[in-house]
Protein backbone atom coordinates (compact mmCIF):
# COMPACT_ATOMS: atom_id res chain seq x y z
CA UNK A 1 0.00 0.00 0.00
CA UNK A 2 1.44 3.11 -0.55
CA UNK A 3 2.01 5.80 2.27
CA UNK A 4 0.25 8.64 0.37
CA UNK A 5 -3.01 6.75 1.68
CA UNK A 6 -1.82 6.51 5.31
CA UNK A 7 -1.38 9.30 8.00
CA UNK A 8 0.88 8.95 11.13
CA UNK A 9 -0.95 7.84 14.40
CA UNK A 10 1.80 9.60 16.14
CA UNK A 11 4.44 12.47 15.76
CA UNK A 12 7.68 11.36 15.11
CA UNK A 13 8.94 15.04 16.01
CA UNK A 14 8.38 17.19 19.29
CA UNK A 15 9.16 21.11 18.28
CA UNK A 16 10.95 23.23 21.47
CA UNK A 17 9.63 26.29 22.93
CA UNK A 18 12.57 28.02 21.05
CA UNK A 19 11.76 26.63 17.46
CA UNK A 20 7.98 27.27 18.04
CA UNK A 21 8.86 31.03 17.88
CA UNK A 22 11.11 30.78 15.26
CA UNK A 23 8.34 29.19 13.34
CA UNK A 24 6.20 31.76 14.28
CA UNK A 25 7.50 33.91 12.21
CA UNK A 26 7.09 31.43 9.34
CA UNK A 27 3.45 30.62 9.50
CA UNK A 28 2.81 32.13 6.11
CA UNK A 29 4.73 30.25 4.53
CA UNK A 30 3.91 27.06 6.14
CA UNK A 31 0.30 27.06 6.42
CA UNK A 32 -2.53 25.01 8.46
CA UNK A 33 -3.00 21.56 7.84
CA UNK A 34 -5.66 21.01 4.68
CA UNK A 35 -9.06 20.02 5.72
CA UNK A 36 -10.06 16.63 5.34
CA UNK A 37 -12.23 15.51 2.24
CA UNK A 38 -15.73 14.70 3.80
CA UNK A 39 -17.31 11.75 2.52
CA UNK A 40 -20.91 11.04 2.82
CA UNK A 41 -22.36 6.97 3.33
CA UNK A 42 -24.95 6.32 0.92
CA UNK A 43 -26.13 2.39 1.52
CA UNK A 44 -29.00 1.89 -1.28
CA UNK A 45 -31.13 0.47 0.94
CA UNK A 46 -34.17 -2.17 -0.52
CA UNK A 47 -37.92 -2.14 0.29
CA UNK A 48 -37.80 -5.63 1.86
CA UNK A 49 -40.85 -7.08 -0.28
CA UNK A 50 -40.71 -10.29 1.65
CA UNK A 51 -40.76 -8.76 5.73
CA UNK A 52 -44.12 -9.14 7.41
CA UNK A 53 -46.02 -5.70 7.85
CA UNK A 54 -45.92 -4.95 12.16
CA UNK A 55 -48.19 -2.66 14.16
CA UNK A 56 -45.25 -2.29 16.73
CA UNK A 57 -43.02 0.99 16.89
CA UNK A 58 -38.94 0.89 17.48
CA UNK A 59 -36.69 3.32 18.70
CA UNK A 60 -33.32 2.75 18.17
CA UNK A 61 -30.19 3.47 20.38
CA UNK A 62 -26.70 4.65 19.53
CA UNK A 63 -24.47 1.64 18.46
CA UNK A 64 -21.80 1.34 21.12
CA UNK A 65 -18.24 1.17 19.38
CA UNK A 66 -14.61 0.69 20.29
CA UNK A 67 -12.88 4.08 20.82
CA UNK A 68 -10.68 3.58 17.20
CA UNK A 69 -14.33 3.38 15.29
CA UNK A 70 -16.33 6.18 17.34
CA UNK A 71 -14.91 8.62 15.01
CA UNK A 72 -15.48 10.45 12.12
CA UNK A 73 -12.21 9.01 10.20
CA UNK A 74 -11.95 6.05 8.28
CA UNK A 75 -10.37 3.13 9.17
CA UNK A 76 -7.97 0.74 7.99
CA UNK A 77 -6.52 -2.42 8.93
CA UNK A 78 -3.15 -4.02 7.86
CA UNK A 79 -2.78 -6.55 10.26
CA UNK A 80 -4.84 -7.81 13.37
CA UNK A 81 -2.66 -5.81 15.68
CA UNK A 82 -2.66 -1.92 14.32
CA UNK A 83 -5.40 0.40 13.17
CA UNK A 84 -4.81 3.17 11.14
CA UNK A 85 -6.55 5.56 8.66
CA UNK A 86 -6.75 6.98 5.37
CA UNK A 87 -5.14 10.44 5.49
CA UNK A 88 -7.14 13.43 4.91
CA UNK A 89 -10.36 12.14 4.63
CA UNK A 90 -13.31 11.51 6.80
CA UNK A 91 -16.72 10.48 6.99
CA UNK A 92 -19.69 13.32 7.28
CA UNK A 93 -20.07 12.05 11.15
CA UNK A 94 -18.87 9.27 13.34
CA UNK A 95 -19.02 5.26 12.64
CA UNK A 96 -22.07 4.84 15.26
CA UNK A 97 -24.06 7.77 14.02
CA UNK A 98 -23.90 6.38 10.77
CA UNK A 99 -24.68 3.28 11.42
CA UNK A 100 -27.84 4.04 13.65
CA UNK A 101 -29.22 6.57 10.36
CA UNK A 102 -28.81 3.77 8.01
CA UNK A 103 -30.58 1.55 10.15
CA UNK A 104 -33.45 4.02 10.91
CA UNK A 105 -33.53 4.63 6.92
CA UNK A 106 -34.32 0.90 6.47
CA UNK A 107 -37.18 0.72 8.38
CA UNK A 108 -38.51 3.42 7.11
CA UNK A 109 -37.77 2.29 3.45
CA UNK A 110 -39.19 -1.05 4.68
CA UNK A 111 -42.90 0.28 4.85
CA UNK A 112 -43.17 -2.39 7.15
CA UNK A 113 -43.54 -0.59 10.60
CA UNK A 114 -45.92 1.49 12.17
CA UNK A 115 -42.46 4.08 13.71
CA UNK A 116 -39.01 4.20 14.26
CA UNK A 117 -37.23 6.90 15.66
CA UNK A 118 -33.66 7.28 17.54
CA UNK A 119 -34.24 6.30 21.14
CA UNK A 120 -33.55 10.22 22.43
CA UNK A 121 -37.13 11.73 21.01
CA UNK A 122 -39.23 10.21 23.25
CA UNK A 123 -41.48 7.79 21.06
CA UNK A 124 -43.66 5.51 23.39
CA UNK A 125 -42.43 1.97 21.48
CA UNK A 126 -42.56 -1.11 22.00
CA UNK A 127 -38.89 -2.28 21.04
CA UNK A 128 -35.46 -1.21 21.37
CA UNK A 129 -32.70 -1.81 19.18
CA UNK A 130 -29.36 -1.81 20.71
CA UNK A 131 -26.27 -2.29 18.61
CA UNK A 132 -22.51 -2.99 18.64
CA UNK A 133 -20.42 -1.91 16.32
CA UNK A 134 -17.54 -4.35 16.19
CA UNK A 135 -15.84 -4.23 12.99
CA UNK A 136 -15.99 -0.96 10.52
CA UNK A 137 -12.91 -0.81 8.62
CA UNK A 138 -11.08 -1.77 5.14
CA UNK A 139 -8.55 -4.72 6.15
CA UNK A 140 -5.94 -5.32 3.22
CA UNK A 141 -4.02 -8.79 2.08
CA UNK A 142 -1.55 -6.92 0.61
CA UNK A 143 0.22 -3.42 1.25
CA UNK A 144 -1.23 -2.22 -2.32
CA UNK A 145 -3.82 -4.06 -2.88
CA UNK A 146 -7.21 -3.69 -3.20
CA UNK A 147 -8.84 -3.79 0.56
CA UNK A 148 -11.98 -5.11 1.87
CA UNK A 149 -14.79 -3.57 3.79
CA UNK A 150 -15.79 -5.39 6.83
CA UNK A 151 -18.86 -4.35 8.86
CA UNK A 152 -19.31 -6.95 12.10
CA UNK A 153 -22.88 -5.79 14.08
CA UNK A 154 -23.85 -7.70 16.98
CA UNK A 155 -27.75 -6.26 17.87
CA UNK A 156 -30.44 -7.18 20.20
CA UNK A 157 -33.71 -6.64 20.17
CA UNK A 158 -35.40 -5.38 23.65
CA UNK A 159 -38.80 -5.14 24.54
CA UNK A 160 -40.19 -2.28 27.00
CA UNK A 161 -40.50 -1.58 29.10
CA UNK A 162 -38.51 -3.80 31.28
CA UNK A 163 -35.91 -4.13 28.78
CA UNK A 164 -35.93 -8.18 28.70
CA UNK A 165 -34.20 -9.46 25.11
CA UNK A 166 -36.35 -10.84 22.83
CA UNK A 167 -33.65 -11.86 20.30
CA UNK A 168 -30.36 -11.16 18.78
CA UNK A 169 -28.57 -11.64 15.80
CA UNK A 170 -24.79 -11.50 14.82
CA UNK A 171 -24.19 -9.80 11.56
CA UNK A 172 -20.84 -10.09 9.77
CA UNK A 173 -20.72 -8.19 5.93
CA UNK A 174 -18.22 -7.79 3.25
CA UNK A 175 -17.27 -6.00 0.03
CA UNK A 176 -14.54 -6.06 -2.29
CA UNK A 177 -13.20 -2.71 -3.45
CA UNK A 178 -12.30 -1.84 -7.01
CA UNK A 179 -9.14 -0.19 -6.75
CA UNK A 180 -7.10 0.95 -3.80
CA UNK A 181 -8.77 4.53 -3.48
CA UNK A 182 -10.39 6.11 -0.99
CA UNK A 183 -13.76 6.73 -3.47
CA UNK A 184 -13.61 2.93 -3.84
CA UNK A 185 -13.79 1.94 -0.34
CA UNK A 186 -16.15 4.16 0.15
CA UNK A 187 -18.07 2.64 -1.94
CA UNK A 188 -17.58 -0.82 -0.54
CA UNK A 189 -18.52 0.80 2.57
CA UNK A 190 -22.14 1.00 0.99
CA UNK A 191 -22.26 -2.07 -0.04
CA UNK A 192 -21.69 -3.69 3.15
CA UNK A 193 -23.23 -1.70 5.50
CA UNK A 194 -26.72 -1.87 3.19
CA UNK A 195 -26.04 -5.61 3.43
CA UNK A 196 -26.10 -5.34 7.34
CA UNK A 197 -29.44 -2.67 7.93
CA UNK A 198 -31.47 -4.93 5.43
CA UNK A 199 -30.37 -8.17 7.08
CA UNK A 200 -30.95 -6.46 10.59
CA UNK A 201 -34.19 -4.53 9.44
CA UNK A 202 -35.57 -7.80 8.41
CA UNK A 203 -34.65 -9.91 11.03
CA UNK A 204 -35.82 -7.41 13.47
CA UNK A 205 -39.42 -7.68 11.64
CA UNK A 206 -39.86 -11.09 11.93
CA UNK A 207 -40.12 -10.21 15.42
CA UNK A 208 -43.05 -11.85 17.55
CA UNK A 209 -45.79 -9.11 18.79
CA UNK A 210 -44.25 -7.44 22.06
CA UNK A 211 -46.75 -9.20 24.32
CA UNK A 212 -46.16 -11.81 23.21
Amino acid sequence: MTNALLEPTRRSLLISGAAALTLTGCADLIGPEPAPQLYVLRPELSALPQAPAVTWQLTIALPSAPLSLDTPRIALQRSAETMDYYANAAWQDRAPVLLRRALIEGFENSGKIAAVARDTEGVKADYLLQTDLRSFEARYDTPDGAPTVVVDVAARLLRTPGRTIAATLQIHKTAAASANSVPAVVAAFDQAVAAAVESIVGWALMAPSPQA
